[in-house]
């Protein structure tokens, strides 16, 4: 396992969309459990492969308030249940130090893979929810970025693309 370099907004690798995982090999394997640390080392909650400039539809995450209840998703479709939306103050691991309100569906029902490739259901609402579609936005090339005003987003950019050639 490797902690892996997390790209960050607004590099354009985040715009690709990633494609289906079709092999559940040993490869696989690794890059699941170096997500894992990568999320957990960057105080992360959820991390897309997109995110470590791997474009498969994968993603993995912990809501857990212990950092116990790792998750993987593979392949991953989401069927909106209940149409209410939920507001939550988003932060993305690819947009560091920047929180934003983001509504979206409150109740879903995730169809996926497990890392053996075993496919599984699960309906989210809440917290869970709002990560799991904020994670599968990655795998489609979208940020949450994209939801807020084009004032902020380009304030967003403006600040992180600085803070980007200082540290160059």
């Amino acid at each position: 396992m490797a902690v892996l370099q997390i790209l960050e907004f607004p590099d354009p690798r985040l715009r690709k969309v990633a494609t289906p995982v079709t092999d559940f090999d040993a490869d696989l394997q690794i890059l699941i459990d170096s997500m894992f640390e990568t999320m957990y080392e960057a105080q992360g909650i959820g991390l897309a492969a997109t995110q470590i400039n791997v474009h498969k539809r994968l993603l993995v995450l912990d809501v857990s308030e212990n950092k116990d209840s790792p998750q993987v998703f593979i392949n991953p479709t989401v069927e909106i249940i209940q149409p209410g939306l939920s507001e939550y103050d988003e932060g993305c691991l690819s947009v560091p130090g920047f929180y934003e309100t983001v509504s979206r569906p409150y109740m879903i029902r995730v169809k996926a893979l497990d890392r053996m490739g075993t496919p599984f259901e699960l309906e989210a609402d809440g917290l869970l929810a709002t990560c799991i579609q904020h994670e599968i936005d990655h795998l489609d090339g979208k940020l949450f970025v994209d939801y807020i005003s084009a004032l902020k987003r380009q304030r967003i950019r403006t600040k992180l693309e600085k803070e980007h050639k200082q540290s160059a």
